[in-house]
């Protein structure tokens, strides 16, 4: 789990928006929201499963396998959140 952790730091998860260097230089000064990229990451994930015929449920049973430490109803909100 650790080095799945340690890999994370080391991507830039946001790199179809972003350029690493911008994201690396944005990270280390603290300006990263992680849970916000997280979330991003989900919104990203379920969309790819979903253009894959997954059925909604299914897609979401998936991401818990990625994310076993977040509810079922808990990523439903997130893949539904309406953007601010």
């Amino acid at each position: 789990m650790q080095n799945n952790a340690l890999e994370e730091t080391r991507e830039n998860p946001l790199s179809d928006l972003i350029n690493d260097d911008t994201y690396m230089l944005l990270n280390s000064r603290g300006l990263i929201n992680e849970k916000s990229v997280r979330d991003y990451k989900i919104r990203k994930k379920y969309k790819q499963l979903r253009d894959c015929n997954l059925s909604s449920s299914d897609a979401i049973d998936a991401l818990r396998t990625d994310y076993p430490y977040l509810q079922f109803d808990t990523i439903r909100k997130i893949v539904y959140q309406i953007a601010k």
